[in-house]
């Protein structure tokens, strides 16, 4: 067994004694896209599954989960499958806790939870998928501009054929069927979690604005929109407030703050991780000369 760095050492300190305190299962998903925003692994992919099958193996499930996420999104059917998963895993028994950012897919994670723990520094945002960076929403927009525009200046299709080239064929449905998708996941997971006991007449309309907020297409054109913690809480959000507990945010946050040291000092783009030193980490790769 090789010697382990400092980097680990004190990251798994942190995670294991927050664990401790809450005396529930903890697995950190932490990508590094602010600092190495050229990496190929920063978004939420099927990929994934192997970290958090490796995660969740030898815990106790009956203890519930903490799911601290820091992620810019990423594929919603991959996101699907991981909160599938762990939902199976922990009867449904999980809380997202968000230290800084959760964007996108991380959005729709968070809210297959039975709650979500922010700070006041804390960011959901905007569920609408992306595909190589590219809001869907923004692609359906482009579509639309092409065919009233060719309807107005039939001239203009050799320009709107060279600019629409860059996505492949079928491309405008797929990117419709994810928006879709986003928001019939989301509904599902706050009606089958966070939202499971109720009037059942309150709770869809509790839920449908709720969906509505979070995905709303008139705000696409700033699909990294930061919805911060009251906004969540104004739309219907079930949220705890980190600062409630002192000592819960302080061990949040060295959790967060050794995640964030390890990505920014080591060529670790993608981390997931638990409470018992069970780590699944991908590195960027070396450059050959």
């Amino acid at each position: 067994m090789g010697t382990i760095s400092p980097f680990d050492h004190i990251r798994r300190k942190h995670i294991k004694a927050l664990s401790e305190y809450t005396n529930r299962n903890t697995i950190v998903y932490y990508s590094a896209w602010l600092t190495k925003p050229n990496t190929n692994n920063s978004s939420i992919n099927d990929f994934d599954m192997e970290g958090f099958m490796n995660a969740v193996k030898g815990l106790d499930c009956s203890k519930g989960l903490d799911l601290i996420l820091h992620t810019p999104g990423g594929s919603p059917t991959a996101a699907e499958a991981i909160v599938t998963y762990l939902k199976s895993k922990f009867n449904k028994d999980i809380r997202v806790i968000v230290p800084q950012m959760a964007m996108s897919a991380g959005t729709m994670m968070a809210c297959s939870s039975r709650i979500i723990i922010m700070g006041k520094h804390s960011s959901l945002g905007p569920i609408d998928p992306q595909f190589n960076g590219v809001p869907a929403y923004n692609i359906e927009s482009e579509f639309k501009e092409a065919k009233e525009d060719l309807k107005r200046n039939p001239s203009n299709a050799q320009y709107w054929a060279i600019k629409l080239q860059q996505y492949p064929a079928a491309f405008l449905k797929t990117a419709l069927d994810a928006i879709q998708l986003s928001s019939t996941l989301v509904k599902e997971w706050l009606l089958d979690c966070m939202f499971e006991e109720g009037d059942e007449t309150q709770k869809q309309v509790d839920v449908i604005k709720i969906v509505e907020a979070l995905n709303n297409h008139h705000d696409s054109k700033v699909h990294d929109r930061h919805y911060g913690i009251e906004f969540c809480k104004r739309i219907g959000l079930r949220i705890m407030d980190l600062e409630s507990d002192e000592t819960l945010q302080d061990l949040v946050l060295s959790v967060h703050h050794s995640v964030m040291i390890t990505l920014n000092s080591t060529p670790a783009e993608k981390i997931i991780e638990n409470n018992e030193a069970k780590a699944f980490i991908t590195n960027i790769p070396v450059k050959q000369s």
